[in-house]
């Protein structure tokens, strides 16, 4: 499964109102939640921080990934939030996150998830790519800005 078949208008936010990294993650939860694609809302938030007890999923240049293996998902799911002003995710480099991109797969599935979290990789390091994202006014022109990729 490609990211672009996860990345539909539904399961994006801009711009994210929390203010801290457990609030972005309820935030994100929340968008999935209400989406339909997640069963139990407090499954998913443990088995996010559980994740990030093992290392900040925060990475460089505004880049932040939480991931999980979850039941609460019946296949690869993803949440993509931005939050323009960035927080503190305890990110490699020190900098705020702004560009969030919570991932959930089923324990059992483990190459979509890997394949998912490359393309994400791959992606942002397209520092102009990451500038139209932080800078997108709302979800239809970051699902577009995915599309054109």
């Amino acid at each position: 499964m490609a990211l672009i078949d996860l990345i539909h208008t539904d399961i994006v936010k801009t711009p994210l109102s929390a203010e801290t990294k457990p609030e972005i993650i309820k935030e994100l939860i929340e968008i999935l939640y209400t989406a339909g694609k997640i069963s139990d809302k407090e499954k998913v938030y443990d088995a996010i921080m559980q994740r990030e007890a093992l290392g900040s999923t925060g990475l460089e240049e505004g880049i932040a990934v939480p991931h999980a293996k979850t039941d609460a998902v019946q296949t690869l799911t993803l949440a993509i939030g931005v939050k323009p002003a960035g927080i503190d995710f305890d990110a490699l480099d020190g900098q705020p996150s702004k560009l969030f991109f919570l991932m959930l797969a089923p324990p059992d599935q483990s190459g979509p998830h890997i394949e998912a979290l490359a393309e994400i990789a791959k992606l942002t390091r397209s520092s102009a790519f990451c500038r139209a994202l932080a800078n997108a006014g709302s979800p239809g022109e970051i699902t577009a800005l995915f599309q054109e990729e």
